[in-house]
């Protein structure tokens, strides 16, 4: 059952910071699964769009996310801006950055909330790793036995 965020009850925010819309879709997708979630935004970083700018949104998305528990900053590529510019602002904010997202990720994250900061970090990287599959070789492997 999804843990949303409720008034009294601290929970980690989460701020999905990509290339693009594809933190949107990502969070559009998990609340498909999940249902409507609060304190969890999506950035996407945009050539359109100033570094300044760009930094100025990721702050402010962090700062309305959290709740006095820390946020997860969801990045899509190790190195890249998004990760880059998201790891900036570990020193001003109570943040942690995880890459490579993908939706078992954000789902376990939604699902682990009220967890200590560091814990959620190393469950969502797990799940983020466990949920990676050769779902053909899966298969191949159980029609041979």
């Amino acid at each position: 059952m999804a843990e949303k965020s409720k008034k009294n009850i601290p929970v980690v925010g989460i701020v999905l910071v990509t290339h693009g819309t594809f933190g949107e879709t990502l969070l559009e997708a998990a609340e498909m699964v999940m249902g409507k979630q609060d304190n969890c935004l999506a950035v996407g970083v945009d050539v359109e769009r100033s570094v300044d700018e760009t930094m100025e949104l990721i702050r402010s998305s962090i700062q309305k996310v959290e709740r006095g528990k820390g946020v997860v900053a969801l990045t899509d590529l190790f190195g890249g801006s998004p990760t880059t510019m998201s790891l900036s602002l570990m020193k001003s904010e109570n943040l942690e950055v995880i890459t490579g997202v993908n939706l078992p990720m954000l789902v376990a994250t939604l699902q682990s909330r009220s967890m200590d900061l560091q814990a959620l970090a190393e469950k969502v990287k797990s799940a983020g790793q466990q949920g990676i599959k050769v779902a053909g070789a899966m298969l191949r492997k159980k029609a041979k036995k």
